[in-house]
């Protein structure tokens, strides 16, 4: 059976931090307060000349230099992202140039949060079915550059980074166990930029209305995100016969603390079995599962021969996971 498998990650956070006490500086807000909701301490920021391009370029490089490859070695990028360099082109083949990938196909998906996890189904059947042979995908994204720096309940919540991975096929018993990808449509409204699309184009009012900023209703997105991961997490361990006590690490998606304890705490899981960067990074929506899953595999928390979980949900509404044996 050929399987796909993740060889080499990636990535790259701006320099910039952005503390909770600078925050309080900006709205009516408190560290106390951000912490004890959301786990967030600090989150990066973009300078104003870096675009998701420019972050994914960086992410990516790392990802080609562990591997030992050159750009003209991979066949095909995948990126995504909800912050991308313009509507078109793809920010993917803004990359591939920056690359140098000139054998390569290219392009986006939005899948907001699960972003990163929805480019690597797309990968995994792609090299399963043998129509490519070395895939990057990239997860990036400067939410700076639409969060409305006045809105307390959201400004909080979000930073800027990129993460990378590139996948390959494999004949042996590891790499991509099981993956799965859902989305509800009748919830797109709990989380959504209204502004810069065809049904509401921008215009003077649309700028001035605020309509290019991320709009988030927190309660109910919280309470789904909850039942739908803990749900989530349960049922593809169950498909592959596992039991939680057999899972190395999980690797959620990185959107608030809470959320993430009481996923560990359905799987029966302590928290040292969790890879946790929210406090340092924020959410950084697509970026966060390949972030977090780089440092994971540079801090050595991955070992082979290890299950790994990922899940991410973010707005669309879209979930996702992937199981993995490093």
């Amino acid at each position: 059976m050929i399987r796909s498998r993740i060889i080499s990650t990636g990535s790259f956070l701006p320099e910039k931090v952005l503390t909770n006490h600078d925050l309080e500086k900006m709205v009516d807000t408190s560290d106390e307060w951000i912490i004890e909701r959301t786990g967030i301490k600090e989150r990066r920021i973009a300078s104003e000349n870096q675009a998701a391009s420019d972050l994914a370029h960086e992410a990516s490089k790392v990802a080609l230099e562990r591997a030992a490859l050159k750009a003209k070695d991979i066949d095909l990028i995948i990126a995504a992202t909800v912050t991308g360099d313009m509507p078109f082109p793809s920010t993917a083949c803004i990359l591939q140039d920056k690359l140098g990938s000139k054998k390569a196909a290219a392009f986006d998906i939005n899948a907001a949060c699960s972003g990163f996890l929805y480019g690597l189904y797309i990968a995994d059947g792609f090299i399963r079915s043998g129509m490519h042979k070395r895939i990057l995908v990239v997860g990036t994204e400067v939410l700076s550059k639409i969060t409305d720096w006045n809105d307390r309940t959201t400004c909080v919540l979000f930073g800027d980074g990129a993460g990378a991975a590139i996948v390959e096929p494999t004949k042996e018993n590891r790499g991509i166990i099981s993956m799965s990808i859902n989305s509800d449509g009748n919830m797109w409204d709990l989380l959504h930029m209204p502004g810069g699309g065809s049904r509401l184009p921008a215009s003077r009012e649309s700028v001035d209305k605020g309509l290019h900023y991320i709009k988030m209703k927190g309660n109910e997105t919280f309470k789904f995100a909850v039942r739908t991961l803990e749900d989530l997490v349960v049922k593809i361990l169950e498909e592959n016969k596992l039991k939680s006590s057999q899972l190395s690490l999980l690797i959620p998606h990185q959107a608030n603390l809470r959320i993430i304890q009481a996923t560990a705490d359905r799987l029966g899981l302590p928290m040292d079995k969790v890879l946790v960067n929210i406090d340092r990074y924020g959410n950084t929506s697509a970026a966060s599962i390949p972030i977090a899953f780089d440092e994971a595999v540079t801090t050595g928390k991955i070992k082979d021969g290890d299950y790994i979980l990922l899940e991410a949900f973010g707005g669309g509404l879209t979930w996702a996971s992937a199981l993995i044996k490093w």
